[in-house]
């Protein structure tokens, strides 16, 4: 069926909002726009004089799209090689979505992301929908086919679960770049203890590497293990420049709204390190070099201009 340009208004109108509530749904931004395009069929293929209210329709069946395709990552990771870790978006990615509150701020913060993959595909669903889109439980309620009473449960099972893994901290740009700097200041010196002091206790380091690129199948764990993995993945070495093809520039930015490192090589984003920070010290260092998670990435670096990189790397 044709549409007309007032459809195709409508569609693209509510676009943003479907990309954005897709991409906390899937972690990954390219199947986020593979979930919208399949929406868009869908929206191509229907009876759209008889629809009352758009968003409501297409947010419910961009809903059911990503259900199914939560259902089948969970065998797919099952054979994952290595860790599993959102693709990340740069600062200034459309697909962040809104950021007003707190909660829109922190529900696409790498963290929540990687903590949502605790939470069934129902639980992921009305914690997204609620949280980071303030949508009424008697609309969540529509989408799935349940009873309003069971989204409001659902919603506080799901928000504390996630809750539980983590400690909320709000950082501004500026406070963000003076970490990452304090932060690679503290990488490169040759030296655990600048590190260590950095850390909490019990801080994290994990990479994913998609079986394409190195990275230890096993997270880092404790100040001092993440501090001398850290400093040895910044020290000068033929292997490295071998994988990556050269010396990558390192940059301060954010990623997912939090303070990250990116490693651009030739144009292209060999690496997004996002550091999740607390009140007390730095608590996880999760590191995205799947190639196949920083095509998006790579994309929005090329829009911008980033000046000189911090360092050249390795």
């Amino acid at each position: 069926m044709a549409l007309t340009v007032n459809d195709m208004d409508r569609f693209e109108a509510c676009m943003p909002r479907l990309e954005a509530i897709a991409y906390r749904l899937l972690g990954s931004a390219s199947d986020a726009e593979d979930a919208v395009q399949d929406t868009f069929l869908r929206w191509q293929a229907a009876d759209i004089d008889r629809i009352e209210v758009p968003e409501a329709w297409l947010t419910k069946v961009l809903t059911n799209l990503c259900l199914n395709q939560l259902t089948s990552a969970r065998t797919r990771r099952e054979t994952y090689v290595g860790q599993w870790l959102p693709e990340p978006l740069l600062a200034g990615d459309p697909m962040l979505g809104p950021a007003d509150t707190a909660e829109q701020r922190e529900s696409v913060s790498y963290a929540v992301l990687t903590l949502m993959e605790r939470l069934s595909p129902n639980e992921r669903v009305v914690y997204v929908l609620r949280e980071a889109f303030d949508y009424p439980h008697r609309q969540i309620a529509e989408i799935l086919d349940i009873t309003e009473a069971a989204s409001q449960q659902i919603f506080h099972r799901a928000k504390k679960h996630v809750a539980d893994g983590r400690t909320r901290t709000e950082i501004d740009e500026a406070a963000a770049r003076r970490i990452v700097e304090e932060f690679l200041a503290a990488a490169t010196s040759g030296r655990t203890e600048p590190l260590v002091r950095l850390l909490t206790e019990d801080a994290i380091s994990i990479g994913d590497g998609g079986g394409k690129v190195p990275a230890r199948a096993k997270a880092f764990e404790g100040a001092l293990a993440v501090a001398k993995f850290v400093r040895g993945l910044f020290k000068p070495g033929k292997a490295k420049r071998a994988i990556v093809g050269g010396s990558p520039g390192i940059y301060a930015t954010t990623a997912n709204g939090a303070p990250a490192l990116v490693a651009v090589f030739d144009g292209r984003v060999v690496g997004v390190m996002c550091l999740e920070v607390t009140a007390e010290g730095i608590a996880a260092f999760r590191n995205q070099v799947n190639p196949d998670k920083l095509e998006r990435a790579t994309r929005r670096w090329a829009a911008g201009d980033h000046g000189e990189p911090l360092l050249n790397a390795f």
